[in-house]
């Protein structure tokens, strides 16, 4: 397995708890943006810096993303690009994105979407807490030892 992380909106703490993982596990980490981030010195966690522009981090990580593989997103487009090359895809809140659930997760985003394209407005995501935090590396530690 390789985690993909989909970096320019990825909470630091998320970043923190998958540097964790990955020297824990042994597991690659590799962060993917169009800003230079900094990670950790490590043989498990690197950083992959894309030109600017709409979907090019996204674009990268459904080329390089395997099929046993892990991304973790809250893009829910690119959450089902990767499920469809069998991966696997997580929110920094800890929500797994299955097969099962990504079509209606996409049917939600496109009608919010739409809802503030007409200029309503639907508000934001909740600031993330220390129960987004939990739920994240529960799920993540689940999946890697699933993986094992």
């Amino acid at each position: 397995m390789h985690i993909w992380v989909d970096a320019d909106a990825c909470p630091v703490v998320v970043k923190e708890i998958l540097f964790r993982a990955a020297e824990r596990t042994r597991t690659p980490v590799t962060l993917v943006a169009n800003q230079p981030i900094r990670v950790p010195p490590s043989t498990h966690i690197r950083f992959l810096q894309v030109p600017a522009g709409f979907d090019v981090a996204d674009n990268e990580i459904v080329r390089r993303v395997g099929t046993d593989d892990l991304v973790i997103t809250a893009d829910i487009p690119l959450a089902a690009e990767v499920i469809g090359k069998g991966a696997l895809a997580l929110s920094p809140r800890g929500e797994l994105y299955t097969r099962d659930n990504i079509r209606a997760r996409l049917d939600l985003r496109n009608f919010m979407e739409s809802l503030r394209a007409s200029g309503v407005d639907t508000g934001g995501p909740a600031a993330f807490d220390h129960t987004d935090r939990k739920a994240f590396a529960d799920q993540l530690d689940r999946l890697l030892r699933q993986r094992q």
